[in-house]
């Protein structure tokens, strides 16, 4: 779901260039000594380039918390604790996949090349798993008829539509004076207006842009600050407030204000009732989401590789999700003890973490993160695409192709 991070931009650093050195005499060419000049030596090969551990490391808990978070979903109502902990993950399981998403979007523009990525790599997997999940809905007897809708995201494709819209604003971002505060007073908008439509998902859409906006303005230091020792030990104290609080607030709060689908006359509440929660809700996932990357590892573990596949977890868990509701998994006996949501816990994030593995990445990359070089047009070497085949411009003929 997440780009490939890149490494960090070298310009800048402040450091002198090293003087050069005196010039030698140039050997003598060809046509002065009669011998051939030598060749030139080869240059080195570029080094590859390499994934920041840290966003790895982050993506791939991030998306472990959110198996969790419909893990615990059916316990919510029978259990305080299990809710309790269902609303502390959904305070910043999503956030802290959006800023990264961000992040990592900062670079975006309308160029030729990234557009083609974010066809093949968000709109294809939407349309393609939009598609599959209404399949899998009418096969398990949930809708009476299969009906696809790409204006209607259903459960877990709104994020992708929500990329291919933050990602296509992302220029305009780039260039206005205040993007946070402006994104913010958009969210706030459409909480306050119940005639936001459906279509996209778009409540949704609105209410998480400033997330991503902020991913945008961020940089690689400020990631490293909140990673500092003082910053980890505060966050500690933190976490367990914040836990705690969800605890108070699972009998006395209205758990759709943390879905974020919703306008506040919908929730049954003031408009500016929902203007203050955008914000408190704001800074809150805010504070968490900077807690949960304190304590993200910044090397290499046995996991880090598993966050280049982390759209796929998050996609493919999907299905076995919806499955666990519509064919009564948790009306089992032992499911609904204490030792039942424990089993229920490790499983889901053992299940997400295997659909992250580069085995089931090869088996869904056709569909996942498609060339599709069939369907763009090719470029010549000026950049400009090249016209269809058949077709030539005015007046000039088309040379023929070289033996």
């Amino acid at each position: 779901m997440i780009p490939a991070p890149r490494p960090s931009d070298q310009r800048g650093t402040g450091l002198a260039a090293p003087a050069e050195p005196p010039t030698t005499p140039a050997p003598p060419s060809a046509g002065a000594s009669g011998e051939p000049a030598p060749p030139a030596p080869a240059k080195p090969p570029a080094p590859a380039k390499q994934r920041d551990a840290f966003f790895d490391n982050a993506k791939y808990l991030a998306i472990v918390l959110v198996a969790l978070g419909h893990a615990w979903e059916p316990y919510y109502h029978g259990s305080r604790s299990a809710a309790s902990l269902y609303l502390f993950v959904y305070a910043f399981h999503m956030p802290a996949f959006t800023v990264i998403s961000g992040y990592f979007s900062r670079s975006f523009d309308l160029r030729r090349d990234r557009l083609q990525r974010l066809v093949t790599g968000v709109a294809v997997p939407f349309v393609v798993f939009q598609t599959a999940f209404a399949l899998f809905r009418y096969w398990a007897g949930d809708i009476p008829s299969f009906t696809v809708s790409l204006l209607d995201p259903w459960f877990l494709t709104w994020f992708l539509a929500a990329l291919f819209i933050w990602r296509l604003t992302a220029p305009l971002w780039r260039i206005v004076r205040w993007p946070v505060p402006l994104a913010l007073v958009i969210a706030i908008a459409a909480s306050a207006s119940p005639d936001v439509g459906t279509e996209l998902d778009l409540q949704r859409v609105l209410q998480f842009l400033p997330f991503f906006v902020l991913g945008m303005c961020l940089k690689a230091e400020h990631f490293s600050l909140v990673r500092r020792w003082p910053v980890r030990i505060a966050a500690v104290p933190v976490l367990a407030v914040a836990l705690v609080f969800a605890y108070w607030a699972v009998p006395r709060m209205n758990d759709a204000w943390f879905y974020h689908t919703d306008s506040a006359e919908n929730l049954g509440a003031p408009w500016w009732i929902g203007a203050l929660m955008q914000l408190a809700m704001f800074g809150c996932s805010l504070v968490l989401t900077a807690c949960f990357l304190a304590w993200v590892p910044g090397r290499r573990m046995w996991c880090t590789a598993l966050g280049a596949g982390t759209l796929y977890g998050y996609l493919l868990h999907g299905f076995l999700a919806k499955a666990s509701r519509w064919w009564d998994w948790y009306d089992v006996g032992w499911v609904r003890t204490p030792w039942g949501a424990i089993a229920v816990t490790f499983l889901a994030g053992a299940v997400v973490t295997l659909l992250c593995t580069p085995p089931v990445q090869r088996v869904f990359r056709c569909v996942m993160e498609p060339k599709m070089t069939w369907a763009f047009r090719t470029e010549n070497r000026t950049g400009a695409a090249a016209p269809p085949a058949g077709k030539q411009a005015a007046g000039k003929q088309l040379s023929p192709p070289s033996a």
